[in-house]
């Protein structure tokens, strides 16, 4: 079960980026700049992370590179050393069949992990029911953090009896909505407002193409003739990874604000701003190819790590995204936090030569 302090904040809602992978030219692992990383996140007020996800490159499970538990360590180690005087969630990325999705939960739980969140990307083969099955034996393991992932980066297409069954299982907590369709997001909703279960699910936004109407939308769902209304609380987000100084602040913003009656026209127009940025970070004018690449090349150009390199060769920006990333710089230049990175890096350097 999650400690008292976890389960509130997430029900709060909060804001857990995808943590992305370091790495060198040589594509090993940049152990200083994965640290940094992880120092970054606490330091921009992100309420926790998510560690060995799609933005940390399922890859790291291959046998060949062998950095799933090397990696999630690095994290723990970072969060116990800083001492935070808040609740900080620990999510770990748990993917792959029964048996490799347990032993993951395994690791995770024994490192110190609040939460997985579990993908059923790359699960063809398995029904509906063959999946809820796998979901029970993971919760046995570690609170679970359900997972709707879009069908364009490997995620499938789930019926509304699926998730309203997987809203029931126990142990799981919260659901990552992101299928990047409005029509599936309702369904997850409708599914856990008519679950037994529903005031014990929080509802967490992976749509990185609507992050802020996702946000500031109260969902009001017809329950045997009773209105039950469910917000999508906080959000879980690959977008999330970089200018998250700037997202924690946007995400005060929204919750002052998605009780009120009337909210700013204003928003509309963020979040418009904030989907064309996303466009160009994920890559959407190429079906998602540079999504990866996309986001470390703005982290390597605030000097967070040494230069957008993936796992696999292949993995790299599409043509014409890097010049679609001077263009978000340079229209929308009060969405990235490039000063607040500069300080905490300067500060950093400080501390270890104080002379």
């Amino acid at each position: 079960m999650l400690k008292n302090e976890i389960n509130k904040l997430l029900f709060e809602g909060t804001v857990i980026p995808a943590h992305p992978l370091a790495l060198n030219e040589d594509r090993s692992l940049d152990e200083d700049s994965q640290r940094r990383l992880t120092n970054y996140y606490m330091d921009a007020g992100a309420g926790g992370i998510a560690v060995g996800v799609h933005t940390t490159q399922f890859e790291i499970r291959d046998p060949e590179f062998n950095l799933y538990e090397r990696v999630l360590r690095l994290a723990v180690e970072e969060i116990n050393k800083k001492k935070l005087t808040r609740p900080f969630i620990k999510i770990a990325g748990i993917c792959g069949p029964v048996h490799q999705a347990v032993e993951e939960a395994q690791i995770a739980k024994g490192l110190g992990y609040d939460m997985g969140l579990l993908s059923n990307g790359g699960l063809a083969g398995l029904s509906e029911a063959e999946l809820l099955e796998r979901t029970r034996k993971v919760a046995e393991a570690i609170p679970v953090f359900g997972f709707y992932l879009q069908p364009s980066v490997g995620g499938r297409i789930f019926s509304y009896e699926f998730w309203k069954e997987f809203a029931e299982i126990p142990n799981v907590h919260a659901i990552k909505i992101a299928p990047f369709n409005r029509y599936q997001t309702l369904d997850v909703v409708r599914a856990v407002c008519h679950s037994s279960r529903n005031e014990e699910i929080a509802l967490y936004t992976g749509n990185d193409d609507n992050i802020v109407n996702d946000l500031l939308t109260t969902y009001q769902i017809q329950v045997n003739g009773h209105p039950v209304k469910k917000q999508i609380i906080g959000g879980l987000l690959g977008h999330w990874a970089v200018w998250t100084k700037k997202a924690v602040e946007l995400f005060e913003e929204i919750k002052a604000v998605r009780n009120n009656e009337q909210i700013p026209a204003s928003f509309l127009t963020l979040a418009q701003e904030i989907t064309d940025t996303n466009a160009v970070l994920f890559d959407t004018a190429n079906s998602f190819k540079g999504c990866i690449a996309g986001i470390n090349e703005v982290l390597a150009r605030q000097g967070l790590i040494k230069g957008n390199w993936c796992l696999l060769e292949k993995e790299k920006l599409s043509h014409g995204q890097e010049n679609e990333i001077d263009r978000i710089y340079r229209d929308y230049p009060h969405l990235n936090d490039d000063a607040f990175v500069k300080q905490i890096l300067f500060e950093s350097t400080n501390r270890r030569n104080p002379f």
